[in-house]
């Protein structure tokens, strides 16, 4: 294949850098919660990736003394730690409140928006397939790319969530492109094992929430570096 139809992108870490406005969300809501509540932003990234519901039960894990491969397992069946009231009332917390500040450090990673541009103009589909919550995708969207994607989704209920592949296939539908056409772009182990399940190439980018060595760990992938080398591997 000469180029792709299609480029479907994960958002946190991968065009849009959030990780700010995350952390002082995430502290605020622990506060409320009376956890701990002054995790640094290279902390909170270990969190993000499977929906805010799984980010705060890896806050608290980790405030328990959780960490590396275990804490990548919560939220997956392999985890001891299991979603309870307590998780459900601190995300309760954190949706309205990092909804309405959810922009104020936030904002597209250099060489995005030309990125973006130029696959437009040479015709291929845009889309964001994210497990924020879809509130917050679209407000951030409409405000840091409004005119570029021809299709948008977050999390939310009668949908599962990314790594299921059941919202990367809901966009090929909508975008009228084939799973061979269209490539996923993402900066996480849930990247990863969301395009492969659905059966479709896949570029990780160093530049977001997990390091070029944690994603060296898969086998078959391709790592960028740089928003130049994520468009030599588009075109």
């Amino acid at each position: 294949m000469d180029m792709y139809r299609a480029a479907i992108f994960d958002m946190d870490g991968t065009i849009l850098n959030t990780i700010e406005d995350l952390t002082s969300a995430l502290n605020y809501a622990m506060k409320k919660a009376g956890h701990r509540h002054n995790y640094s932003v290279e902390e909170v990234k270990q969190f993000f990736g499977s929906g805010v519901k799984v980010a705060m039960m890896r806050a608290i894990a980790y405030e328990e003394g959780m960490s590396g491969e275990e804490l990548v397992k919560v939220g997956t069946a392999d985890s001891s730690v299991k979603e309870s009231d307590e998780i459900d009332d601190i995300q309760k917390i954190f949706r309205p409140y990092y909804k309405e500040h959810c922009k104020i450090k936030t904002g597209p990673y250099e060489g995005i928006l030309s990125l973006l541009k130029m696959l437009r103009k040479k015709g291929v589909k845009l889309a964001v397939v994210s497990n924020k919550q879809n509130d917050a995708v679209l407000e951030l969207v409409k405000d840091q790319f409004e005119g570029y994607f021809d299709f948008v989704i977050g999390e939310k209920e009668g949908i599962r969530r990314k790594p299921a592949p059941d919202m990367i296939e809901s966009c090929l539908a909508e975008l009228h492109v084939n799973k061979e056409e269209a490539v996923y772009i993402g900066d996480s182990e849930i990247d990863i094992q969301s395009a492969k399940n659905a059966k479709m190439d896949c570029v990780s980018v160093s530049w977001g929430f997990r390091k070029r060595a944690f994603l060296e760990q898969y086998e078959n992938i391709h790592i960028v570096d740089t928003v130049e080398e994520l468009k030599a591997s588009l075109l």
